[in-house]
């Protein structure tokens, strides 16, 4: 038995990542990583989220995700809550149903309007015309009203959005490598500084990275979800685009 919350804060601030950071890598809330990290399961939804949580956290943090699940079930295990699509598939159909109404509606309408604009003509006709007038030909008028009514509007596509931030996993692989990590440039905010040991790993998720490696072939280095050939110690800059070496 250990504790699961002590363990996940001690392995996040070791790897010096603030909630904020890890809730934009794990797209979990910060105030369940924080419920997590205080054994607060009871402000999570259900135990399939905790479940859920707990695994995506421990293995983002590098640890073993399903033994904390295990370790949860040992303790908290209950019973799974049913499961709520029915729910969802009742109201799906609520609303397909009240769409279909309303555009029954909007047909009746349709026609009705096409129904007084004959009336109209006809009665313009025989009491105010010349009697030499054709009447419109309302078959054009009828066929371009309900299509105008019944074509829906496609939406225009969205641009997407230019990447910000990127993501960087270091782990040590072949050996040990002294490294240290700074925001923006040399001279900037210290992120680590230090050697990371055989089988051990540092993340960071940033908008710019000023890193100085002394052995950068013994690690393997992750960015954005590819890897990377870093053989050569030095100086290197990181941005969204890549990166490059750096003065």
């Amino acid at each position: 038995m250990f504790e699961i919350g002590n363990s996940l804060r001690e392995a996040r601030v070791r790897q010096q990542l603030e909630l904020t950071e890890v809730e934009q890598a794990t797209k979990i809330r910060a105030r369940y990583l924080r419920a997590l990290e205080e054994e607060s399961f009871e402000a999570l939804p259900a135990q399939t989220y905790v479940k859920g949580f707990l695994r995506t956290y421990a293995d983002y943090l590098g640890l073993d995700g399903q033994l904390y699940v295990d370790e949860f079930n040992s303790r908290y295990g209950e019973g799974e809550e049913p499961p709520r699509e029915p729910v969802v598939a009742k109201r799906t159909s609520n609303v397909r149903r009240q769409h279909r109404r309303l555009e029954r509606r909007w047909v009746v309408f349709a026609l009705a309007g096409i129904g007084a604009l004959f009336a109209f003509v006809i009665a313009a006709w025989k009491f105010g015309g010349t009697g030499n007038e054709q009447i419109p030909n309302l078959a054009k008028t009828k066929t371009s009203t309900k299509s105008e009514v019944l074509t829906p509007v496609r939406p225009r596509p969205a641009k997407p959005a230019k990447p910000v931030t990127f993501k960087l996993y270091m782990r040590a692989v072949h050996g040990n490598c002294w490294m240290d990590v700074r925001n923006w440039s040399s001279s900037g905010k210290s992120r680590f500084t230090g050697t990371v040991e055989l089988q051990q790993a540092q993340r960071f998720i940033a908008r710019r990275l000023w890193i100085s490696f002394g052995n950068p072939g013994n690690l393997g280095i992750v960015f954005n979800g590819k890897l990377v050939p870093i053989t050569r110690g030095g100086h290197y800059l990181f941005t969204p685009h890549g990166f490059s070496r750096a003065a």
